[in-house]
């Protein structure tokens, strides 16, 4: 069925008044239907927290796997996030460190995790496993309909902790990007241990609850541990707030809910993916034009299955939401990457 979409009447005034091509929605519509943008559900683009495209289409889409049928999207539409849910993490990791109830990234990460001493490797930090570099084997190459995918076995497993943390060591902590929906799991725990709560309630409390977002659902495995890699679904407009709050610099009215330091951090390169990105503290990192700039200008961005993203330019104070229904293809990246190049940052014009 060809995808319809509900297209905001005042895109294009708005656009044109934070410096992008008033034209931008007409260019998006035309992309999708000469059909060199597939599989789109959502696009949310804003500049100085004014949102300037605003398109919902309909398509099937699926909640952690499960299908949910021909959805008709708008601004209250519940969407997997999927991998995104990675960057939302690491954001409550900082919020719980400027609380004072997990331990800095340096820390020893079995050292977290004391019922596993038998396996306990004393080089790893929780640091490595922010940036993935933990040096354990994982396998999230094989399609998330494989029970031999790392993140499914571990799902499967019936100590979803020790399965990770005895993985084997491939290379040492620290030198190599191994990408692990596992890594995140502990950083997850160590989040619950620390504050008390689950992870959902914690994020609640924390980050929801001060941008105003009340509506959300976080997947839960069989043994009922929310899932810290893949399991958060928020409308668009409310991812959108929070990659607002980024490029706020950690602020949302006038009041601090994640610090400026953290964000810094987690946005400093630790670590090459090995195909032309850097990655940061669960966040993707890497460069693109702007007819605007005369120099590409670094984004960053958290990436999700079937082509979920939230990308940032802090220095276009551009953020984007686009939600897509592509699942476990390998070409899911692709229309994404082009919304985000070709209509976003290509009609972007005053800096």
């Amino acid at each position: 069925m060809p995808q319809e979409f509900i297209v905001s009447p005042s895109n294009g005034k708005t656009a044109d008044k934070v410096g992008l091509d008033p034209a931008i929605g007409r260019k998006l519509a035309a992309g999708i239907e000469s059909g060199l943008l597939r599989d789109l559900h959502v696009v949310l683009a804003a500049r100085r927290q004014e949102v300037f495209i605003e398109h919902y289409a309909t398509g099937s889409d699926e909640n952690w796997g499960s299908p949910l049928g021909h959805v008709t999207f708008d601004a209250g539409t519940l969407h997997d996030l999927r991998s995104v849910t990675k960057s939302i993490v690491n954001l409550l990791y900082g919020i719980a460190l400027d609380k004072g109830v997990v331990p800095p990234p340096d820390a020893s990460l079995f050292a977290q995790f004391p019922e596993y001493a038998d396996v306990a490797r004393s080089k790893i930090t929780i640091e490595n496993a922010l940036t993935m570099t933990l040096g354990m084997e994982w396998d999230e190459n094989r399609p998330y309909t494989d029970p031999e995918n790392s993140e499914i076995a571990m799902e499967n497993a019936p100590d979803r902790y020790r399965f990770i943390l005895e993985r084997p060591i491939i290379a040492e902590a620290g030198t190599r990007w191994i990408y692990s929906g596992g890594s995140v799991a502990l950083v997850g725990a160590i989040i619950e241990r620390g504050s008390g709560k689950s992870l959902p309630d914690f994020a609640r409390e924390a980050l929801f609850a001060p941008l105003g977002i009340t509506e959300f659902h976080w997947s839960a495995g069989r043994d009922g541990v929310a899932s810290a890699a893949s399991g958060l679904r928020l409308t668009a407009p409310d991812l959108l707030k929070i990659g607002m709050l980024l490029l706020q610099k950690g602020s949302w009215n006038g009041r601090s809910v994640v610090s400026e330091d953290w964000i810094k951090a987690s946005f400093t390169p630790a670590t090459s993916t090995g195909d032309g990105l850097s990655y940061g503290r669960l966040w993707f990192i890497g460069d693109a034009p702007a007819p605007a700039f005369s120099n590409p200008r670094p984004w960053y961005a958290g990436f999700g299955n079937g082509g979920q993203r939230l990308w940032l330019m802090p220095d276009a104070e551009i953020a984007a939401v686009i939600y897509s229904g592509n699942y476990n293809a390998w070409d899911a990246w692709i229309t994404p990457t082009r919304v985000w190049r070709e209509i976003v940052l290509a009609n972007f014009r005053q800096a």
